[in-house]
């Protein structure tokens, strides 16, 4: 399979420096044929010291991690059971049983239709599997996140703890490889055989995303040799070859992750798997049919499709449709197969994609998915704020899809988005204490809506201990040990920062190895200061080496020192290129200030309200600053009357801001009267970042405010 690596061509830029307006030109053009621009950089090449993602990294690593350890070993008191070690146990008694009998072995079968079997209170059967059928992703996910973790800062009881639990898992393998404790458990005569609903390609997706960060990170293969195991079994049995399985996964994630895995080994049959996937999804006659006639025929208008994105071949589709999750891993997936593979048809599908999901259905908070029922997108423009959905793992997913669109058109339209679901979504996932959790992140909360109104069932007005299919909390986690793979990405001659995230990055580049110092204080002043610390010339020296600095969306304008290099402005994105000494200084200011901010006319939710912005960060309103009755505030559109303070929450240093407005007083206590013109009272609105809500207990909250 023929892999195109082409390098981005840079132009020669000019010399001067100064106050530059961004040319929204810049951010129009076109890629016409695919290229494989760029990688994310290798994690150990970087050493994060940014105060803000520092603090959120250690909070995983302090926090989050260790309680991850105890839900998925059913020791976090007053939450729900993840059984997911429990599980393997079971399944790796079950296999060395296997093992050491043979064919005198009695297989004790259970049932392979339950989604979710629990045990009777008190009547927990040793042999039996309990929790969610893709239970086994609660360990494939916290292990990724403790591999991330260790690249910036080695632990070696952590890893330990680790290695344990590899242990475990890697007990309970087939001989065959497979890999699926809900099959090995309960009936491994019925695998493959429940696709659309049963996700175990969706265990080995994660599994392996798993393996290959750790074995990043420490050099261990053994969960990765599992992983691979695992896909060399599923490889045998699924393609176009006669007598092999001819259908795809239910739940995406496998499509992305064999391409990891296939970077790391250079197998090339994972890349070929991936691909297979892909390109069986949405053919005809439908793989779910085939597997379940019943079904079919009770679904006869193949509506249910839509919510698997496989009601037409991908490289059909152009509206993002169904669960939003397996949407946006699907469509990582495919990014990376047309980056791999050189496929124009399949990237135009992803253009197409990112475009409806992003320009039609995301919320200004970087959520997508805007109904709980099958937590699904639904039509353009449709952005409820109190039934939203807008689950974690969406933007968690969200944020893979851009990068891999960055790897392939450095696009400042994709950064940005990525950082909007980042600073607000994602951090709003998590509390800032790293001990619970959102599972769906909405935009206007009333905490009794929540306990009476059964459409408002799935919004929590706090964060929650854990849930029984724990997706989000471990997602954030590996997002968030992660983000260096999304801050930055290099080709052989620039390093690309996507996000201001300060520390050093070691850049190899063709003709010279530069350490580079990113001092951002983006998140503050607006203020970026980028220094070459070290140099160390390769033979053929004094060729140019690039870096490339995003300018983001919500400054109007900035302020540039390249330091005598010269500079081109392209799609959003400023290439810095020179023969970099060390000591050498670029510095970019970036003019930040409060955004009062609309919505299109066709989100008829959002008509006659405003929402306030300040840099990357969404900001929201709360009952525990401005009291009961939210929809009765309306706040000035006049962004230069903010004023700034400082709060601290949960110990954390927060910065409010401070616009004014006014609060209609109470009509008549009757249900409906004869209209009076209202009085109003003046009042001063404190708004706080919307990633920051609902720590300081329950109560109202709003994003989008009355104009």
């Amino acid at each position: 399979m023929k892999i195109e690596n082409a390098i981005l061509n840079l132009s020669k830029g000019q010399l001067n420096t100064g106050k530059h307006m961004k040319n929204t030109d810049s951010v129009k053009g076109e890629v016409t044929m695919v290229k494989n621009i760029s990688k994310p950089i290798n994690l150990r090449k970087v050493h994060i010291d940014d105060p803000f993602w520092k603090s959120e990294m250690e909070l995983v690593r302090n926090e989050v991690i260790p309680y991850q350890w105890k839900a998925i070993n059913d020791e976090v008191e007053g939450a729900e059971p993840s059984y997911a070690m429990r599980n393997f146990k079971v399944a790796g008694k079950i296999t060395a049983r296997r093992k050491e009998l043979g064919a005198a072995y009695k297989e004790v079968i259970w049932p392979t239709d339950v989604f979710r079997p629990v045990p009777e209170e008190g009547k927990e059967l040793e042999d039996k599997f309990y929790g969610f059928l893709f239970q086994d992703t609660d360990f494939s996910k916290w292990i990724e996140a403790v591999g991330y973790s260790l690249t910036q800062h080695p632990d070696p009881e952590l890893e330990k703890t680790a290695d344990e639990a590899i242990d475990i898992v890697c007990a309970a393998q087939q001989e065959n490889g497979y890999l699926d404790t809900y099959y090995i458990i309960n009936d491994m005569s019925k695998i493959f055989t429940h696709l659309k609903d049963h996700h175990e390609l969706y265990c080995l997706g994660h599994l392996t995303e798993g393996a290959v960060a750790y074995y990043e990170a420490t050099g261990k293969d053994k969960l990765l040799n599992a992983a691979r195991r695992f896909a060399d079994y599923v490889y045998s049995r699924f393609g176009t070859e006669e007598g092999k399985i001819h259908g795809f996964p239910g739940h995406e994630i496998s499509e992305m992750a064999l391409v990891r895995l296939y970077e790391v080994t250079g197998d090339p049959k994972y890349l070929e798997l991936s691909k297979y996937f892909i390109d069986a999804r949405g053919q005809r006659p439908y793989y779910f049919d085939i597997e379940h006639p019943d079904e079919a025929k009770k679904h006869g208008d193949k509506e249910w499709y839509h919510y698997y994105q496989a009601h037409k071949p991908v490289r059909e589709q152009d509206e993002a449709v169904g669960h939003a999750v397996r949407a946006v891993y699907l469509y990582s997936g495919m990014a990376d197969v047309a980056r791999l593979t050189g496929d124009e048809e399949l990237y135009a599908a992803c253009e197409r994609l990112w475009d409806s999901a992003v320009n039609k259905k995301m919320y200004i908070t970087g959520g997508i998915g805007s109904t709980n029922i099958g937590e699904a997108f639904t039509y353009n423009y449709d952005l409820p704020n109190d039934l939203a959905y807008t689950e974690s793992c969406a933007s968690v997913g969200l944020v893979f899809f851009a990068r891999r669109m960055l790897q392939m058109n450095v696009d400042s339209k994709y950064a940005n988005a990525m950082e909007r679901a980042l600073y607000n979504t994602v951090l709003a996932g998590m509390a800032l204490d790293g001990k619970s959790f959102f599972y769906v992140n909405p935009l206007e909360v009333r905490p009794e809506a929540c306990y009476r109104d059964e459409r408002k069932n799935h919004v929590k007005p706090v964060r929650q201990k854990w849930f029984p299919c724990a997706c989000c909390p471990p997602n954030i986690a590996r997002l968030l040990s992660s983000v260096a793979a999304y801050a930055y990405t290099e080709s052989d001659d620039t390093l690309f920062m996507h996000l201001y995230v300060g520390g050093t990055v070691e850049k190899e580049y063709e003709n010279a190895s530069v350490l580079w110092k990113i001092e951002s204080d983006v998140l503050g002043s607006g203020k970026l200061r980028i220094v070459c610390e070290d140099v160390e010339e390769k033979a053929g020296a004094d060729k140019e080496e690039t870096i490339a600095v995003r300018v983001p969306d919500w400054c109007d304008s900035y302020d540039l020192n390249a330091g005598g290099c010269k500079h081109e402005l392209k799609k959003g994105y400023e290439y810095i290129t020179g023969v970099f000494k060390k000591g050498d200084v670029i510095e970019i200011t970036f003019a930040k200030k409060v955004r009062i901010m609309e919505a299109s006319s066709r989100v008829f939710e959002d008509h006659g309200k405003v929402a306030v912005t300040y840099g990357p960060f969404v900001y929201c309103i709360e009952e525990k600053d401005n009291g009961k009755d939210l929809h009765m505030v309306s706040v000035t559109t006049d962004a230069a009357k903010a004023k700034f303070e400082k709060t601290i929450i949960e110990g954390n240093e927060i910065t409010k801001i401070l616009l004014p407005g006014k609060r209609e007083k109470e009509k008549a206590e009757s249900l409906y009267s004869v209209y009076k013109e209202p009085e109003y009272e003046d009042v001063t609105l404190e708004l706080i970042p919307y990633y920051t809500w609902a720590n300081r207990g329950e109560g109202e909250m709003r994003v989008w405010i009355n104009r």
